[in-house]
């Protein structure tokens, strides 16, 4: 069976052109050329996702000498001249999979190389992992529905991140608290606390040894700034 010219089958790949009547009868009834034209736009669809990166960074070298050691394979040894004829019935019963295989290898050594290049470019550029120096267990108080709680960190640039759940519903906001749990009274309010998590700055000159009690309290908007006295979680901090 006669198959399709290579170039058409790019051009319609890449729908530049669209497909001749005869040309649909013989990618239904010609599997090779079917299976090619599937392969060309599949690495036709890659290409196109990839359309918005900008400023990516070549390839690796040892990448393009395998594209062009592929490539090299492929080629016919230097030959003398055929009769017209010849070369026409050679040209017809070749097997096209060999030209299509270094143009789909190179296609896929592209993609996957530029995809890794990003990758690695992802994990140098991430920010560093958070590191903690105190962590805390908070527990609801007896008045408290049990299923409320949280957990806290303090972060080792001043910063204490707050996770809770199941808090009661307020008409006022909840309010994060630094305790010394030995002279009761004395306190830092660290901020308040918008939903179910926060990142709050500990104040500059708290030292967390001494105001290890982290309290979670239920504060009215009544304009006053000092401690309600309604707790509702508890936790201390350990290293």
């Amino acid at each position: 069976m006669q198959h399709l010219d290579p170039d058409r089958l790019v051009l319609l790949a890449l729908s530049e052109e669209l497909e001749e009547l005869t040309e649909l009868d013989h990618l239904e009834g010609c599997a090779t050329c079917r299976h090619e034209m599937q392969a060309l736009r599949h690495v036709a669809e890659v290409g196109a996702q990839t359309a918005e990166l900008r400023d990516l960074p070549p390839p690796p070298d040892h990448v393009w000498h395998a594209v062009q050691a592929d490539i090299a394979s492929t080629r016919p040894p230097a030959e003398q001249p055929a009769p017209v004829a010849e070369l026409a019935e050679h040209r017809a019963r070749r097997s096209r999979p060999r030209w299509l295989a270094p143009v789909l290898t190179a296609a896929a050594a592209a993609v996957l190389a530029v995809a890794g290049t990003i990758g690695v470019d992802r994990l140098i550029d991430r920010a560093p992992a958070e590191q903690v120096t105190a962590r805390a267990t908070l527990a609801p108080l007896p008045t408290v529905p049990p299923a409320a709680g949280g957990d806290v960190r303090v972060l080792s640039g001043g910063q204490l991140r707050i996770d809770v759940r199941n808090l009661p519903l307020t008409s006022g906001f909840h309010e994060v608290w630094l305790l010394d749990p030995d002279t009761p009274g004395k306190m830092v309010a660290v901020g308040n606390l918008p939903g179910t998590e926060a990142l709050l700055t500990v104040p500059p000159g708290t030292d967390l040894n001494r105001y290890r009690l982290v309290d979670v309290s239920d504060e009215p908007h009544d304009g006053d700034a000092t401690h309600s006295g309604k707790s509702l979680l508890r936790g201390t901090l350990t290293n």
